[in-house]
């Protein structure tokens, strides 16, 4: 089964994001907490391409297609904006996040402990995250 759904970089666009995801994993037979964790782990993402690759613009797209096979689901999120890869980001010390009382920063820590799978692509423009859940 492949699901798929276009969004546009603005922020109101994660409510139907989320809806999205809520019934497409519905279909599927998972329990509530993975429901939810893979729901958060996507959302991360998409909110970090809207806010940080396309400043909020409005016009740009999203897409994600969500691909499932009997072991596995797959979450492949593509967009044309500004290149961020996941797999060379730095965990950030948290002794200092919360000496510092700062907000955000540790989204990416949550998508890498939720997937068992992170892959990145990059090619003329078009970048490419695959978030993968192993089942």
């Amino acid at each position: 089964m492949k699901y798929q759904l276009k969004i546009y970089c603005k922020t109101t666009a994660l409510a139907d994001l989320r809806s999205f995801l809520q019934t497409t994993l519905s279909e599927l037979k998972l329990s509530d907490k993975d429901r939810h964790q893979l729901t958060l782990a996507v959302e991360e993402v998409c909110a970090n391409l809207i806010i940080h690759s396309h400043q909020c613009n409005g016009y740009d797209q999203i897409k994600l297609e969500v691909k499932e096979s009997p072991d596995k689901l797959i979450f492949e999120i593509t967009d044309k904006g500004k290149a961020f890869n996941l797999l060379d980001y730095e965990v950030p010390d948290l002794k200092k996040v919360i000496s510092e009382k700062r907000k955000g920063g540790l989204g990416i820590i949550l998508v890498k402990t939720i997937m068992d799978e992170i892959e990145f692509e990059s090619n003329r423009g078009k970048n490419t995250c695959r978030l993968i859940k192993w089942f």
